[in-house]
């Protein structure tokens, strides 16, 4: 079972920054893509960010040369570097591993079975 754990959200005022981190299990795989999702009320939730075991990125075009996702597998660890935040940014923000060992750095959900609780993000303007 992959457990996932995110922290690192919080309240911010535009143009400002937050990393977010997500700590997984002893079976955070370095061979599965994990990603970074984020949803809104009556929204569906939208993938932000990816990285491949190759360590290969993706990126939602609203977040591009904003935000930076990276990991690190002998912490078990997985970041989003979040810069110059805007309003429209703010969402609850879930981590999630991919279902696939090997597969590229997917932003769809459906390609993702392992979620973390998610932490909130808010951006005031």
């Amino acid at each position: 079972v992959v457990q996932l754990v995110e922290s690192g959200g919080g309240s911010v005022q535009a143009g400002g920054s937050l990393r977010l981190s997500c700590v997984g299990s002893t079976y955070f795989d370095s061979r599965r893509s994990m990603g970074w999702f984020r949803q809104t009320p009556g929204k569906e939730r939208e993938g932000v960010a990816a990285i491949d075991s190759k360590h290969t990125p993706s990126y939602a075009d609203s977040v591009k040369d904003r935000f930076y996702i990276s990991r690190d597998n002998a912490k078990n660890t997985l970041y989003l570097e979040m810069n110059n935040l805007k309003p429209e940014d703010t969402a609850m923000y879930y981590c999630a591993a991919d279902s696939f060992f090997y597969r590229g750095p997917s932003l769809r959900v459906i390609d993702f079975d392992h979620w973390g609780q998610g932490t909130q993000v808010t951006v005031s303007s």
